[in-house]
């Protein structure tokens, strides 16, 4: 997105010193600090919370963690970003109450589709020791299903034909451990923060197979030379809308063109495995940790598994944001459900953490008016999302034959939205890696909702075969969907809370 601002109405470094005092900004000498990570995906939530930590970390005083930050494909966000300097303005929404301020972590930001030397360059560089990710869950080109590397992906096919000029997310890591192997540079670690379970795990197992198809001397490198931490990641971040960059530049007194918008609540726990080093973020707040796992199972299932609940059926129902979804009469009810049923009993014991206590916290969350995250957006790669989010722990309830309530309902709901369209007019787009295979699915079967569930719950790399085996399950989603198509969302509702 080419801005044509002029440089003296710009929020830059220039005119920080010209904000008004109500508005933070960093407090630090940003000329005096150096890049220590690179970051892979620019979207506002990376902003919102990578961003947002290590400029806490900066303002103590290192000077050595500053970020560059790259994006994999758009050039928007870079166009911009680059002439505000890497800043950017963080928009902090509750209840009525906006408060701005203004990130300087990110030092230098670029594209990789259009400087791919530079981005590699940069990766290879001594002083960079931390790499971290935010590319959602689609850009690991990995199959959800076992979480290894999707060989057949036309990135992977493509980078392995052509290693130097990488195009995926694990391309571009390999070669530029690849540079700095041969340059006697230590490797860097690589920190995934996207909603994934047990991120880590995933993205040493596609990085470390991506070399190792490259060259077997460099898997074994990758293999037994990286460090993948996991990480768990919680701040709710909506898509910035032109209001929200007119409420910032009311604010600011300047244009900003991509500001963040964000709830106050934000969390990070880290696996704690650095072997280069990395910035202090617990002195931000951050959890250091030898165990991710409980902390995120809670945040994936309890927070994302309800969100995509309350995506599916508000879409469905014409609803257009999460907060307008829990002032329904019916939706919080469900989810509620969902956690109480499905969820909570699935959640291994959180240190410090009572599980139920968060999911009421959540409720208050997702009841913020000032944050408007439309459930169409949160309804995207629900062929990545579901597996993790609902039908893992959905699988566990059926293990020791408690057949989940909520999840049925979810997945049908996910069904009906397949078809893109309702009987009342309303249409929306699948946003999905798969979603050609999907609606064309949904359109064959668009009529008759047995043919509809029976015919994706056969597609293997959605739901495994404990789900898709479970005769209970399959009839529970079934009905659901052919209540949904035939009643719609209220009756449906209606009936599933009070019979």
């Amino acid at each position: 997105m080419s801005d044509p601002t002029p440089a003296a109405d710009r929020l830059g470094t220039a005119r920080l010193a010209t904000l008004p005092a109500a508005v933070a900004r960093p407090g630090y000498d940003r000329s005096k600090v150096t890049p220590g990570i690179v970051h892979l995906g620019l979207g506002a939530f990376s902003r919102a919370h990578l961003g947002v930590y290590t400029d806490d970390v900066l303002a103590s005083g290192a000077t050595d963690w500053g970020i560059v930050g790259v994006n994999l494909r758009s050039p928007a966000i870079v166009d911009a970003l680059k002439p505000q300097d890497g800043l950017y303005t963080l928009l902090c929404r509750e209840n009525g109450d906006d408060r701005l301020r203004v990130i300087g972590a990110f030092l230098d930001v670029m594209n990789a589709a259009t400087e791919l030397d530079a981005v590699l360059e940069a990766m290879a560089k001594p002083e960079i020791r931390v790499v971290t990710i935010t590319v959602t869950e689609k850009g690991y080109c990995h199959d959800p299903a076992t979480g290894r590397l999707n060989e057949a992906h036309p990135m992977v096919t493509a980078d392995l034909a052509d290693p130097m000029r990488p195009r995926s997310l694990p391309g571009l890591i390999v070669e530029a451990l690849r540079r700095r192997r041969d340059a006697g540079v230590p490797p860097f670690t690589v920190l995934s923060c996207d909603n994934l379970p047990q991120n880590g795990r995933i993205t040493r197992a596609v990085v470390a197979r991506f070399a190792q198809l490259r060259d077997a001397d460099l898997g074994r490198y990758v293999a037994d030379g990286v460090a993948f931490p996991s990480s768990m990641v919680d701040r709710i971040t909506p898509a910035t809308k032109d209001a929200d960059r007119a409420t910032v530049a009311a604010g600011l007194g300047l244009n900003d063109a991509w500001p963040v918008v964000a709830e106050p609540f934000r969390q990070w726990v880290i696996e704690d495995r650095f072997p280069t080093g990395r910035p202090a973020w617990e002195s931000a707040g951050a959890i250091l940790t030898d165990d991710v796992h409980p902390f995120e199972t809670m945040k994936l299932r309890c927070l994302n598994g309800a969100h995509s609940t309350l995506a599916y059926l508000s879409v469905l129902g014409g609803i257009e944001t999460v907060a307008e979804a829990m002032a329904d009469p019916l939706l919080p009810k469900v989810i509620r459900q969902l956690w109480d049923d499905d969820i909570i009993p699935t959640v291994p014991p959180v240190p410090g953490t009572d599980v139920a206590a968060y999911t009421r916290d959540l409720e208050a969350r997702f009841r913020n008016p000032g944050i408007r995250h439309l459930t169409l957006q949160i309804s995207s790669d629900g062929s990545q999302k579901l597996g993790p989010r609902l039908l893992a722990p959905a699988a566990e309830r059926i293990a020791v034959k408690n057949a989940p309530r909520v999840v049925p309902l979810t997945v049908a709901a996910w069904m009906a939205f397949l078809r893109q369209g309702d009987d009342q007019g309303r249409a929306w787009l699948v946003a999905d890696p798969m979603a050609a295979r999907l609606t064309a699915i949904a359109r064959e079967h668009k009529d008759d909702p047995a043919a509809l569930a029976d015919a994706l719950f056969a597609v293997g790399e959605i739901f495994p075969p404990v789900i898709a085996g479970d005769a209970p399950f399959r009839k529970a989603t079934t009905q659901h969907l052919r209540s949904l198509l035939d009643r719609g969302l209220a009756a449906t509702l209606t009936a599933f809370l009070f019979r």
